[in-house]
């Protein structure tokens, strides 16, 4: 059984996809800095200083009565919250992730495609230019003899 799974374990495909896997991970993380640090801030500037960590609703009260002026100050009051500005961020890094990920298989199916030549299975009559099959010795059209 060890046997077998070292087989498994250090066969190509499950090495890429970990480290696939790894290299997704460090994306994310980035991807969510990129939301939370640099495209979050200016939205919420231009939209009249929203801070869009802190858009949420409550639910039900915590040990302390609101009004909470953070969500940490409600999580720490032990509140129920419905967080729809950290909702709104992780659309968005999940939109970015979605679109990177679409580039990246739009470009390796396009390498694909390249690679793959299609068989040509017919030539052309020298004498009256009709597709034939590439071992024809003679045209099935014009019955020329070819070379």
């Amino acid at each position: 059984m060890f046997k077998e799974f070292k087989e498994f374990a250090v066969k190509g495909n499950v090495v890429d996809m970990a480290v696939g896997i790894i290299i997704g991970g460090a994306f994310g993380t980035i991807v969510k800095s990129l939301v939370e640090d640099i495209i979050m801030p200016p939205i919420g500037l231009i939209l009249g200083g929203v801070d869009f960590s802190n858009i949420f609703l409550i639910l039900k009260q915590g040990a302390t009565p609101g009004p909470y002026a953070a969500l940490a100050d409600a999580k720490s009051a032990g509140a129920v919250t419905m967080n729809f500005g950290l909702f709104m961020s992780g659309v968005i890094s999940f939109l970015i992730v979605a679109f990177a990920v679409f580039v990246l298989v739009k470009g390796i199916n396009r390498l694909r495609r390249q690679d793959v030549a299609p068989e040509i299975n017919t030539k052309n009559c020298q004498f009256c230019l009709s597709s034939i099959p590439i071992k024809a010795i003679r045209c099935a059209h014009c019955t020329s003899q070819l070379i």
